[in-house]
């Protein structure tokens, strides 16, 4: 009788390299080693030999970045979306990409579950669960740090290593870079280990080893630098009159960003699963994207359809960050930002200078600013009267004074 069939989520790292071994031996099945390539550069150097060394039957490492850019992050920014009014949501929005290809390799290859290294205290295993029960329901999950066995076994990190040793599986895991990191296309974040502290300072001198995609402002150039981006219907099409791909915007993006010091966010956020948590990212692509895609709607978007949409950027962020992304409310909410977006159009000019990005200019063909209208001289179209307002005022003002007549009774 063949073997059951595993699909695992693998990173190579210390956690994803003991589950494959413990799964191997615990479920006595082939294990199938999945590893998106969404833009993690050389951390995917030599998996495929390392997972094929700890006892995987079979290594999948799929080049995702234009699906991940043109499906995941440019639809997300056109949301405008931000969570808790800082977070980028990075590693967020990288999640069901990768439960989506695992279940299609589960699926393909006759696996009967898929499985990942989330801690039992973290979104990423409701992210990756939410995902695959959404579409893949017939298609189990194992998750080790949830099952009892497998943390009595493992109490620690000593634990971890030792039984790696013993196995014969090379792990990089030191107290030299004592904190856990998570790269892609769109950031890297950092969490755990001396960020546990929320007084401890990342931005440090000290520190500054830490970072990967970004100089801190301080060893930013000290001349700025401008960059125009174009946007086609709410998404990027081009940087300084250049046409690129969505992959190839982020990366140029990434590139000024990280040369200006800008994306870094230090942010204690609130987890889906109850918790408060501290993370530090670097988002420098992603930051230029989102401020410039912002100037563009103001020039291009009407005032109410954009008030609407801002009242859903809390509820979209939610659903990103919950791993809703396959649920039929975010879909819903995508069709509406899909319709906010048909105008926004044009280009944005951007001055990028230690840390910050400042506005330098925006036009559009479908401009909805009226210079005529707008000005504080004389009208030539004569659009507005001014006389208009005193009717506008009274009437928006009748309840203010019937409430103070009332309440100061």
């Amino acid at each position: 009788m063949a073997k059951e069939k595993i699909v695992l989520a693998y990173s190579g790292g210390l956690d994803t390299s003991v589950i494959l071994k413990w799964l191997k031996e615990t479920y006595d099945a082939e294990i199938i080693a999945f590893t998106a390539d969404i833009g993690q550069k050389d951390e995917l150097d030599g998996l495929e030999a390392k997972a094929l060394a700890t006892g995987a039957s079979k290594v999948y490492i799929d080049d995702l970045r234009d699906e991940f850019a043109k499906d995941f992050i440019y639809p997300m920014f056109q949301a405008g979306t931000l969570y808790e009014g800082q977070y980028l949501l990075g590693t967020s929005i990288a999640r069901p990409l990768i439960a989506k290809r695992m279940v299609d390799i589960a699926r393909a290859e006759g696996a009967t579950a898929i499985a990942h290294g989330a801690t039992g205290k973290g979104n990423d295993q409701v992210r990756f669960e939410l995902t695959a029960a959404a579409l893949a329901p017939e298609i189990g999950v194992i998750a080790p740090w949830r099952l009892e066995a497998f943390r009595e076994q493992f109490p620690g990190r000593a634990e971890m290593i030792a039984y790696a040793e013993k196995h014969g599986i090379p792990v990089t895991a030191s107290a030299a870079k004592p904190y856990s990191t998570d790269r892609n296309l769109l950031h890297i974040s950092f969490e755990s280990g001396m960020l546990e502290d929320p007084w401890f300072d990342p931005s440090s001198e000290e520190n500054e080893s830490m970072y990967v995609l970004s100089v801190s402002p301080e060893r930013a150039p000290d001349k700025a630098e401008y960059v125009e981006l174009t946007f086609e219907q709410g998404n990027c099409t081009a940087i300084n009159g250049q046409e690129l791909s969505p992959l190839e915007v982020m990366e140029t993006l990434n590139e000024l960003g990280g040369k200006h010091g800008i994306g870094r966010v230090d942010m204690v956020e609130n987890r889906f699963v109850g918790m408060k948590s501290r993370g530090v990212y670097e988002t420098p692509g992603g930051t230029i994207l989102f401020t410039a895609h912002r100037k563009m709607e103001s020039l291009t978007m009407d005032r109410e359809v954009m008030h609407l949409r801002d009242s859903l950027i809390a509820k979209y962020s939610q659903l990103v960050y919950n791993g809703f992304w396959f649920a039929p409310e975010r879909l819903a909410l995508q069709a509406l930002v899909e319709e906010s977006q048909k105008n926004v159009s044009g280009v944005v000019r951007l001055k990028l200078y230690k840390g910050n990005v400042i506005g330098a200019g925006v036009k559009s063909p479908v401009s909805l600013y009226n210079p005529d209208i707008a000005t504080m001289e004389a009208d030539p179209s004569q659009a507005y009267d001014q006389g208009d307002a005193t009717g506008f005022i009274r009437l928006n003002a009748l309840r203010l004074k019937v409430s103070s007549a009332v309440n100061n009774k």
